[in-house]
């Protein structure tokens, strides 16, 4: 079975029922001649876009031999190509929801008489999250996807792996699915990604889903006993040998270890220890802080946040309590990937602390790390996500000099991925003007394009 298009998820796949009624081929045809020489001319139109054309032929083709050859389900995948040209073009509502309907009828037929139940329902999911989606719930697309990925498997269309990961995220958080559900749904979906990576087919299409899903299902590192111990080694190890010296990766990669649960006597926690106490100095805590300071040590980030809260609750040095909220920014954005209480507690770091740069990074950060969180990975709407981010780097190193060594480099490197000026163009919009960014980050920033 071939793999589909990752962008269109139309295919040419090859079947070998045959039936009558809605599913009649060429050879159950009143008339197989002109059958056949109308599928020809029109998909030589098509072959070179001319729709105009190749419509009328169409339209003989699949009236006199609806399912072709009864191998391919060729004139219900063009039909529905000439269907969402007429979409495009349609101006009334009533005419619009005409097509749509008929769109989906041809989706309905490739399920009749091809039997491919796997992957019609991954089609009217990607078409309904991403074209239609005033015509269905996000619960109904889920299920749509869930059920392709139950009758495929590792042999899922590659199309609806990261529609399918978003939904799965989404409604995991949103207490839709229980934790069982969305464990054996990020495993299948890790599982087919490892599969289309190796197989070396479409490999253009497989980095665009591997530049996107890793990063979405990454929002499970903050559910605690989601990923075992394994994972974490094999994600967070390499972190650590790339950079041994350095006591911040240190405590990361040892405090990510003990959030998967991994034994504190397995060779590579007992390493993090001796290479902590070779290059790193321990300070003494604070009193009303060293127990939160031991739960992040740990790896206890739920612990390190609570007590983190009462240390700052319980102080009058205003510089602490800062410092206090802000760790518990970061625990929020780096380890329990929550970005919206990041934000939150990043910016009541702030207020204690005026013309502090060091929580607008954080922010400016949690910004430009949600392409994945707020759109395809890819494109317009996670490229939009950089705008806020400078936003708020430009205002750290402004109220801040400190800050504006790391300022720059954050900016100096995101600027590049900000949308390009055809991008921006093609939306009528203009470069300077104000624009207003949803998903979690729900503020107004300026259009900007990327640098030649």
């Amino acid at each position: 079975m071939q793999s589909k298009n990752v962008t269109t998820g139309y295919s040419s796949h090859t079947y070998c029922q045959k039936k009558t009624g809605p599913c009649g081929t060429f050879d159950e045809s009143s008339d197989k001649e002109t059958a056949l020489n109308a599928h020809v001319l029109y998909r030589d139109f098509l072959r070179v876009e001319d729709y105009n054309q190749a419509l009328p032929y169409w339209r003989t083709a699949y009236k006199l031999a609806p399912a072709a050859d009864g191998k391919r389900n060729t004139h219900f995948a063009d039909g529905i190509k000439f269907y969402e040209q007429f979409l495009a073009a349609a101006s009334g509502e009533a005419q619009k929801q005409a097509f749509i309907d008929t769109i989906f009828m041809m989706y309905d037929h490739i399920e009749e008489c091809y039997g491919e139940v796997g992957y019609v329902s991954g089609r009217k999911a990607f078409d309904l999250f991403y074209k239609y989606k005033d015509r269905a719930s996000e619960d109904e697309i889920y299920r749509l996807f869930k059920r392709s990925f139950d009758i495929d498997g590792k042999d899922a269309n590659l199309f609806i792996l990261n529609p399918f990961t978003d939904l799965l995220v989404r409604s995991y958080f949103d207490k839709k699915i229980d934790i069982v559900e969305a464990q054996k749904y990020e495993a299948m979906v890790r599982n087919r990604l490892e599969l289309g990576l190796k197989s070396g087919e479409n490999k253009d299409q497989w980095q665009i889903i591997n530049e996107y899903v890793p990063s979405r299902l990454e929002a499970f590192e903050g559910v605690k006993g989601f990923f075992g111990c394994d994972y974490y080694k094999i994600k967070y190890w390499e972190v650590y040998l790339a950079d041994s010296t350095n006591c911040e990766v240190i405590g990361e990669v040892y405090g990510r270890l003990r959030w998967g649960t991994c034994d504190t006597a397995s060779m590579e926690l007992v390493a993090l220890v001796q290479a902590g106490r070779r290059h790193c100095i321990t300070e003494t805590a604070p009193s009303e802080s060293s127990l939160a300071y031991q739960a992040l040590r740990e790896g206890n980030y739920e612990e390190a946040i609570s007590r983190f809260q009462e240390a700052a609750n319980s102080t009058d040095d205003r510089e602490k309590k800062a410092n206090y909220l802000l760790l518990m920014s970061k625990i929020y954005y780096r380890d329990l990937k929550n970005f919206p209480l990041s934000r939150k507690f990043a910016l009541e770091a702030a207020d204690q602390r005026p013309n502090w740069g060091e929580p607008y990074l954080v922010i400016g950060r949690l910004y430009a790390s949600s392409g994945p969180l707020c759109g395809p990975g890819r494109g317009w709407d996670s490229q939009i996500v950089v705008w806020p981010a400078i936003d708020k780097w430009n205002y750290a190193k402004r109220i801040d000099p400190t800050a504006a060594a790391e300022a720059n480099k954050w900016i100096n490197t995101y600027e590049k991925y900000m949308p390009s000026k055809e991008d921006v163009f093609q939306r009528n919009l203009q470069e300077g003007q104000s624009f207003r960014i949803g998903c979690w980050i729900q503020e107004s920033t300026t259009i900007r394009s990327a640098k030649d």
